[in-house]
């Protein structure tokens, strides 16, 4: 996911991919307790994303 396509959303798009994102950080912080979890780089991936909405969050809302 880019930045760029965050931009184009609105902010309820952006609050349910945030909510989406924090449910995938979720199942994948379980499957990673469980030894489930096989690729790691996945959690990077799901927070790096999360930090990406939230910034293009606060910045719509500083505008």
């Amino acid at each position: 996911m880019k930045a760029s396509e965050l931009r184009g959303k609105d902010q309820a798009a952006l609050q349910k991919e945030l909510n989406d994102l924090l449910k995938a950080q979720f199942g994948l912080r379980m499957q990673s307790a469980t030894q489930q979890l096989s690729n790691n780089s996945q959690l990077k991936k799901v927070r790096r994303d999360i930090a990406r909405v939230k910034t293009v969050m606060n910045t719509k809302e500083a505008k």
